[in-house]
C-alpha cells in the first residue's frame, strides 16, 4: 500500500468516525429521556448541528480523491 492509498483509507476512516461521533453524541444527549422514538432521536440529531456531517463529507471526498489518484498512478507504473 503506497502513501496515497493509505491517506485515502485514513480519510475514509475519519469520515466514518465523525458520523459515529454525531450519532453517539445525540444518544448521550438524550440518555435522560424517558421514552425513545424516531422523532425524539431526530430532534437530538438536530441539536448536534451539521458541522460533523459537513466535515465527514469533506473527509470522504478527500479520501476518495486520494484513492482514485493512487489507482491511476498504480496503473501507469
Amino acid at each position: 500500500m503506497n502513501r496515497r492509498r493509505g491517506a485515502g483509507v485514513f480519510f475514509c476512516f475519519i469520515a466514518a468516525f465523525l458520523l459515529f461521533i454525531r450519532y453517539t453524541s445525540a444518544a448521550i444527549y438524550g440518555s435522560g429521556v424517558a421514552t425513545w422514538n424516531e422523532q425524539t432521536f431526530n430532534a437530538m440529531l438536530g441539536y448536534t448541528g451539521n458541522t460533523l456531517v459537513l466535515l465527514s463529507f469533506v473527509s470522504l471526498g478527500v479520501g476518495i480523491i486520494y484513492l482514485i489518484m493512487a489507482e491511476k498512478t498504480a496503473k501507469t507504473d
